[in-house]
This record gives structure tokens, sequence and C-alpha cells, in this order.
């Protein structure tokens, strides 16, 4: 039997990593971590206390009960990935425009960090994980035998999201979308805890002009290799 590793897989909003991330685990039959999630999950579970208003956020508030909160991370039959908080499902709850203006600026906080990183790396104890996110390689998984950091035009990747959006039936302005992802790009890269930066041993996947299929053949490639050097 191959031996298991863990993959890391950072990079930018919107350039599709957790799909990608998803279907690798699939196709090795790895657990599949999607760790934007679990910010997004923290942001919206602030807003919906009314910890985060327009102008304010109460982070005192929030990290007074930051150590009661509850998020699971579950597979349904299809493997669709399903974002619980205290047993409430808000996996399409968290993927508003809403809670995307706000995650990055929660993302910066550092006891949020703290908490979320200690549950992600619990989560890949055993190895045989595939996990994404803005600091796996370098932060979570420092030792990760695959990184792969993605990177893509912000232009493509505003237009992905459109789309993704419109999908959904929501109405949405690309331009919006466009200013909200050259914003969440610099304050990933510019937060004083765990910035987004690429390690210096991963593999960088542009994917600007790629489809989906050639992406996963790619990091089948790669997980092979590293699987078995």
């Amino acid at each position: 039997m191959s031996r298991k590793i863990t993959i890391a897989i950072d990079g930018y909003s919107s350039t599709g990593k957790s799909t990608m991330a998803k279907a690798l685990a699939q196709h090795l039959g790895y657990l599949y971590v999607d760790s934007g999630a679990m910010y997004r999950a923290v942001t919206w579970w602030a807003m919906n206390n009314g910890w985060i208003q327009e102008h304010s956020i109460d982070i005192d508030q929030m990290l007074h009960h930051l150590p009661e909160l509850s998020i699971e991370l579950t597979t349904s039959s299809e493997g669709f990935m399903d974002v619980w908080v205290h047993g409430e499902k808000i996996t399409d709850a968290i993927r508003s425009m809403e809670v995307a203006q706000r995650v990055s600026q929660i993302a910066s906080i550092a006891e949020i960090r703290h908490f979320l990183v200690a549950k992600q790396q619990q989560m890949g104890l055993e190895k045989g994980v595939v996990m994404d996110g803005r600091d796996i390689g370098t932060v979570v998984f420092p030792q990760a035998e695959l990184k792969v950091f993605v990177q893509a035009d912000a232009q493509v990747r505003a237009k992905r999201r459109f789309d993704e959006l419109q999908a959904k039936g929501q109405i949405v302005d690309f331009q919006e979308i466009l200013a909200n992802v050259n914003d969440r790009d610099h304050q990933d890269t510019h937060r004083a805890v765990s910035p987004l930066v690429q390690a210096k041993d991963a593999r960088v996947l542009d994917n600007t002009q790629m489809g989906r299929a050639e992406q996963l053949t790619l990091l089948i490639n790669w997980a092979d290799q590293a699987i078995n050097p």
C-alpha cells in the first residue's frame, strides 16, 4: 500500500483551490479540508451574533466566546463538503458577498488564526489529507510532502467568482467583485500574522488559462511523485 502524505494547497482567493483540492482528495481517497471555509464560518458566526457591524468589529466579544465555537466539516454522499456551526448547516450562507467582504479582516486576528490552526493540525495528524488555504504549507503543515501555490490573473478570478454567484441566483456587480478580489489579495499578503506567501519548496500552479481537468492531471502527477519519490 502506498504511504500516505500531507498535501498543502495555498494561493489567492477565487483561484479554484477548493475545487481542485477536493477533486485531488477524492482521487487519492484522502480527507479534504477547506480551511478557508473555517474562517468564513467564524466570520458568519460573528456577523450572526451582531459582533460585526458595517463600520466596527467587537473583537473582545468574539474572542470571549471563541472557545465555545463549534465548527464541523462533513462530506456528503455526493462528495460535497458541508459546514456546520453549532449544528446549523451554513454551507451556502458563508459564500455570500457580505461574508467575503469581511473574512480577510477576521482571518488577520491572531487569536482566531491560532484557534483554527490548532483544529486544522489535529485534522491532519494521521496524514492522508489535502488541505487548502492561505498558510497551510507555511504554518499549518510546514513539513507537508507536497506543497502547491495557486495563482491566476485577478480579472479571471473575478469573472469566475461572478459566474459562480450568478449561477446561484445572486445579483452581483463584476466591478464590486473585482475590487473585493484585489482587496482580499492585499489583506491576505500584508497581514501581520501568517500572511499569504509562497513556501520556498512549493510548486507553482498558474491556472489563468487552465481548465479543471488539466489542473487535476497535473496535481495527480505531482502527488504521485511525492508519494513515490
